[in-house]
């Protein structure tokens, strides 16, 4: 690995593409080459880097018994249930684990397991989750976790995330499966046991326009979301001003989920988005969020197009299945100590998820269990983003200088610098000093560019290689400087110890 034969475009100044900390270095180090619009491509360094991780994810899913597979859809809890379809046919086969490592999208590892009941889908979920924790922490990433149940979250916060984390006091969820407690709404329900009463809004369709049309806050209002599960409609209803979970309304159903098409609307319910609400819907089943729960004299739509109901009632004029169907917002307070809840980006890098019996099913499935019967095996879905550490490390560790990658993780464990590579003596010495490190099995590079030092050293910086050889004018008396790219030290050591020496930097 000689620096002058390597494709490695540092740049000086950042790119016009680094939207983020970590792309902008990354794509500086010559980690990363944009090509249009939010795509990259991986270079030599970015390569060696994922691979030293997705290495990392091999022996520790190899350690909890899991076996690698290549599959060729993206959804690799379809495909893996699809596999084991006819091939899996009794419970003395249970449980399994299974794994793949992407390459497009690129950097993601998808595994699944395969158990007869929940208490071995438990124990599945807990391999996985020690795993996950093995894996962190050999890359050195600090990662925090959201709370556990169906599913559990590793993220680490970061401005640059593309996720979003609930947080507040002891508690900390996803977005999309947080559970918390509500603002109260904003107006009081008018009181009696009143009639629904249909009245005219011409032209009035979302649930801003209802509130100014009525002079009613949009906590009075009934949101009515029309999903389809298993070909099947489901009415999801939530409160005005709150947005419905699809990952909570899929784990209460036990199947995926989507928005139905304006088609299905009108032949469903008669009318179009806008005008949709629960009363009178007939052979539809309707759940309602658990902040619908008791109250009176709501606002919903008629089911004709440009009409709506006042004084509907929850539970008297319609009845539905209540369950907690919303997404957290920020201003809510959190249900373990009543703390405020704040949103948060972050990077997410693992994702752990007792999906149940939703896809051996859709596959079909099924083993014989001790009776003789046929089940449905009981499947968890577990990922971990290759590509999201590297990003997450850049973004955790760096500075003025460049990338401070962990040495379980850099694409090269120590540089080796000679000052002045035309000098016969540094070049030489760097060369011995360069194959000494390969021998003792250390990841080595030798710089020897016909560079000016200072140009070597800040490349070195830049791309984050944990320590560097300098072999410069104490070489007459035999040392070389060994220098940490951080904490930033240096040391006089012997041409003869070099190895050594850098073993010890992280055996102690």
């Amino acid at each position: 690995m000689h620096w002058s034969k390597l494709f490695i475009p540092t740049l000086r100044e950042d790119p016009a593409e680094g939207e983020t900390v970590a792309r902008t270095l990354l794509i500086r180090a010559g980690f990363l080459r944009p090509f249009s619009a939010g795509v990259c491509g991986y270079l030599f360094l970015a390569q060696r880097s994922l691979l030293k991780i997705a290495a990392i994810v091999r022996e520790e899913m190899s350690a909890i018994g899991a076996q690698e597979f290549h599959l060729p859809a993206i959804h690799a809890a379809k495909a893996m249930a699809a596999a084991a379809s006819g091939r899996l046919r009794s419970y003395k086969q249970l449980p399994q684990i299974w794994y793949q490592i992407r390459t497009d999208p690129p950097g993601a590892m998808d595994a699944c397991s395969f158990d007869l009941d929940p208490t071995g889908l438990d124990v599945s979920f807990e391999k996985h989750r020690e795993a996950c924790r093995r894996i962190f922490d050999r890359c050195d990433v600090k990662y925090s976790t959201t709370a556990a149940g169906l599913s559990q979250e590793f993220f680490v916060p970061s401005q640059a995330g593309q996720d979003l984390i609930v947080r507040g006091g002891n508690y900390s969820a996803t977005l999309a499966n947080a559970t918390s407690i509500p603002q109260p709404p904003a107006a009081p329900d008018p009181e009696g046991d009143l009639e629904p009463e249909e009245f005219s809004t011409p032209n009035v369709k979302t649930i801003a326009e209802v509130a100014r049309f009525t002079g009613l806050p949009e906590t009075s209002q009934i949101k009515s979301l029309v999903m389809v599960a298993d070909s099947e409609p489901v009415l999801a209803l939530v409160r005005g001003d709150h947005q419905l979970s699809e990952a909570k309304l899929a784990g209460v159903l036990d199947a995926e989920v989507r928005p139905a098409q304006p088609d299905d609307l009108r032949k469903w319910f008669g009318a179009d988005a806008g005008s949709l609400g629960p009363v009178g819907v007939k052979n539809v089943r309707i759940l309602a969020d658990e902040a619908l729960r008791g109250r009176r004299n709501m606002i919903a739509g008629a089911n004709r197009n440009d009409y709506h109901l006042r004084h509907v009632t929850p539970g008297e004029d319609f009845q539905a299945e209540f369950h907690d169907l919303r997404q957290a917002a920020e201003g809510d307070t959190s249900v373990i100590d009543g703390a405020p809840l704040t949103l948060q980006t972050a990077i997410e890098i693992g994702r752990l998820s007792k999906v149940g019996r939703r896809y051996s099913k859709q596959a079909d499935l099924h083993v014989t269990n001790e009776a003789g019967e046929e089940v449905a095996p009981i499947m968890g879905s577990y990922g971990i983003g290759i590509e999201r550490i590297l990003s997450a490390a850049v973004e955790l560790y760096h500075d003025n200088d460049g990338i401070v990658l962990p040495r379980a993780i850099a694409p090269f464990t120590v540089v080796v610098t000679p000052v002045n590579i035309k000098d016969d003596a540094q070049r030489n010495a760097a060369f011995e000093i360069y194959e000494s490190l390969k021998q003792a099995g250390l990841d080595a590079l030798l710089d020897d560019r016909d560079e000016r030092p200072g140009v070597k050293f800040k490349d070195a910086d830049l791309i984050g290689i944990p320590c560097r050889v300098t072999v410069g004018k104490k070489l007459p008396q035999g040392i070389v400087e060994l220098v940490e790219r951080s904490p930033k030290r240096s040391a006089d050591v012997p041409i003869g110890k070099v190895a050594e020496a850098v073993r010890s930097l992280w055996t102690g």
